[in-house]
């Protein structure tokens, strides 16, 4: 059986089993080789926001964040001014399902991708590493591709084309 050592009152004491308490833990990293997330105070760890799907979004798909009877998350589309990405999604989710937005950080759920900059594509919920430049198309730097499977998203503002 396992033994552990646990300071009391300033003693070092050998325990063989480990209590339920979680303060004064060691904590133990994840299956990733992180700390959870869960374990870090308030105001640590990535800038997401859980928000209601209005349609199919699939992982990696750049988002536009809308309001349909409150905020609601749609895949980004250059082709229509209003659709701005403001952010994107690691899994797959269902329409009317609730979808975990991230507002910063690396999109590591992409394809294809060239390293160096990144524009918001004409295919929803795409990047490309060419801006739009049809007459109405939105030109919006999404990031920085830093792999062929990576982007760094620093969202960046829409420009409507004439």
């Amino acid at each position: 059986m396992p033994k552990y050592l646990k300071q009391v009152n300033g003693v070092l004491t050998e325990e063989t089993s480990v209590t339920t308490s979680t303060a004064n833990r060691i904590v133990e990293l994840d299956g990733s080789g992180k700390l959870n997330v869960n374990m870090m105070p308030t105001g640590i760890g990535p800038d997401t926001a859980v928000i209601q799907a209005s349609e199919n979004l699939a992982a990696g798909d750049f988002v536009n964040i809308h309001n349909s009877g409150g905020a609601r998350a749609r895949k980004a589309d250059a082709t229509t001014s209003g659709k701005e990405a403001h952010g994107f999604v690691l899994a797959s989710v269902t329409s009317g399902q609730n979808a975990t937005v991230y507002f910063e950080g690396t999109n590591d759920q992409v394809t294809g991708q060239t390293a160096g900059p990144v524009f918001l594509a004409t295919t929803a919920g795409g990047a490309t590493a060419t801006a739009p430049s049809g007459a109405g198309n939105v030109t919006q730097r999404i990031g920085v591709a830093i792999s062929t499977t990576a982007i760094n998203f620093e969202r960046g503002e829409p420009i409507v084309l004439a």
